[in-house]
């Protein structure tokens, strides 16, 4: 059974979530943890951690994650960042259940009135699917390229 969870850095599941992060994004730009937190000083500790846990025989296993960085860059916006799926386990709808469970979060607890995130080419589809929409032109973010896709609170 896989859950769905927000936790803290001090919970013992946020170093497997950072794996996470390092295998499934940042080795691929040539970045760890400890870069990441050089290359944006205060950040990690603004974040709101979502993590997608396996019930495994042998203990939890965080499978997925997202980061909801509130009022940033204005109040009322949010920003989902550092979203990632083990590799083995995408296509299960753990990512979407993951952003739904920001959406709440940030739109129905915060009163957050927007999200956006900058996504990858190639997971334009993925997001448009849960009502986000483009609204940038491409633009290279290490080296990738992305759009900025956002959603709106209803009303």
């Amino acid at each position: 059974m896989i859950e769905i969870r927000r936790i803290e850095a001090t919970d013992p599941l946020y170093r497997q979530e950072c794996a996470l992060r390092e295998r499934v994004l940042l080795s691929n730009v040539g970045l760890d943890m400890a870069s990441f937190q050089e290359a944006f000083p205060g950040i990690e500790s603004r974040f709101e951690h979502f993590v997608a846990v396996f019930d495994h025989p042998q203990g939890e296993r965080v499978i997925g994650c997202a980061l909801l960085l509130s009022n940033y860059p204005e109040p009322g916006v949010g920003k989902l960042m550092q979203m990632a799926v083990d590799e083995q386990r995408q296509g299960e709808g753990i990512g979407r259940r993951l952003v739904i469970a920001l959406e709440e979060r940030a739109f129905g607890e915060l009163g957050l009135q927007e999200l956006f995130c900058h996504a990858r080419e190639g997971v334009y589809e993925f997001y448009g699917r849960l009502g986000w929409a483009i609204d940038s032109e491409e633009f290279s973010e290490v080296g990738i390229p992305h759009r900025r896709m956002a959603i709106r609170a209803e009303r």
